[in-house]
């Protein structure tokens, strides 16, 4: 199942560490005037840039106008264009979703104004530990990965057990639990949905627990002096159930459609869904987690919050396996049965490579 992680130069790591005790992150770079990417930072150009752009192409829109009013028929056409959204993209955009723009443009807010607080402010947050409340720190896989990402993170585990709102940053704390509550909403009617055009129960994916836990992630992308030298985030997939992410206007999101990368323009309102490679997983790849990317760029910041639907923090024993109802004698399970820290412990193996952790799962 797993591959050797590279290994990183020794004096790579020395320079990681000193960027990593600054605490000032991506931003504390930028801030001090930087003219060219550091070596940490430095992508094969390789992994970034190419000619298979699919501009021809546009991630599928699904209104959610209605869904819940009392007409089967129209609900049944919405769970039949996600499921198709989800098979032959991985990723969609929806509309009339029902979260106010407000809420939406208050969490970017919130995003924008913790990451641009001063140093000081933020060091109480700052840790590579999993933690309650909210975490903040740049480059999560600064000392695994090869290459750093031009971003910096936090991250605020809401589900199982939201936080407290004295312990959260008074510059975005109110705005997280209210667009937490709501976010959690929205995914439980997406799986709901996704359930439906299956032709499984309603509820059976949240009877698996998907929506067991909900982290929410907010990124900070600073303007590049050498975009074409580095990425913001690097080729993947996600390795949880389902993402929602709100994006402000800068764009930089791109996913690997047949063969080639597409821009996920942002739409005013509008929020994205991704399908995870543990959704992929337990419906025996009826439905694909898609491959994507960020790129940098020399405007900025850009701004995006993810919401991560996986399960909860501490490590379960609940064992993961292709939803039985989905099976049949032409169409045996793809993938075997195992824990979310097996499926976890294959991922951080494999992550150097940007390939799906499915890959390496296949029976």
């Amino acid at each position: 199942m797993a591959t050797t992680l590279q290994k990183i130069p020794t004096n790579r790591t020395a320079e990681r560490r000193r960027f990593d005790e600054s605490k000032a992150g991506v931003k504390g770079l930028v801030d001090g005037g930087i003219a060219k990417v550091p070596a940490i930072f430095r992508h094969p150009p390789e992994t970034h840039f190419s000619d298979n752009l699919g501009t021809n192409y546009a991630i599928p829109t699904v209104d959610l106008q209605g869904v819940d009013d009392d007409d089967s028929d129209h609900r049944q056409r919405i769970a039949t264009q996600i499921r198709d959204a989800a098979e032959s993209w991985g990723i969609f955009r929806v509309v009339n979703h029902g979260i106010p723009r407000r809420i939406l443009d208050d969490v970017i807010r919130g995003a924008r104004d913790f990451h641009e607080l001063e140093i000081e402010a933020k060091t109480r947050f700052y840790s590579r530990e999993h933690r309650d409340g909210l975490v903040y720190c740049s480059n999560p896989n600064l000392f695994t990965l090869p290459v750093a990402e031009w971003r910096d993170t936090f991250s605020c585990s809401m589900a199982p057990v939201a936080p407290a709102i004295e312990d959260l940053p008074a510059v975005c704390g109110g705005i997280l639990i209210e667009f937490g509550e709501r976010v959690m909403q929205l995914g439980r009617c997406l799986f709901r949905l996704m359930s439906e055009g299956l032709g499984l129960g309603s509820n059976r994916l949240l009877e698996i627990g998907c929506d067991e836990g909900l982290t929410v992630i907010g990124h900070y992308y600073p303007a590049c002096p050498e975009p074409e030298a580095t990425l913001g985030i690097r080729r993947h997939s996600d390795s949880n159930f389902l993402t929602i992410l709100v994006q402000d206007n800068l764009g930089g999101l791109q996913v690997l459609h047949k063969d080639k990368w597409v821009n996920v323009e942002p739409l005013s309102g509008s929020l994205v869904v991704n399908v995870g490679s543990i959704l992929q997983m337990i419906t025996n790849d009826k439905l694909k987690s898609v491959e994507h990317r960020v790129l940098a760029k020399s405007t900025g910041p850009r701004v995006s919050v993810a919401s991560f639907f996986s399960t909860g923090r501490n490590p379960s024993s609940r064992v993961y396996s292709p939803i039985e109802e989905l099976l049949s004698e032409e169409d045996p399970p793809r993938y075997p049965a195992l824990t979310f820290m097996d499926f976890y412990t294959c991922f951080k193996a494999n992550a150097c490579d940007g390939s799906s952790t499915l890959r390496h799962l296949k029976l």
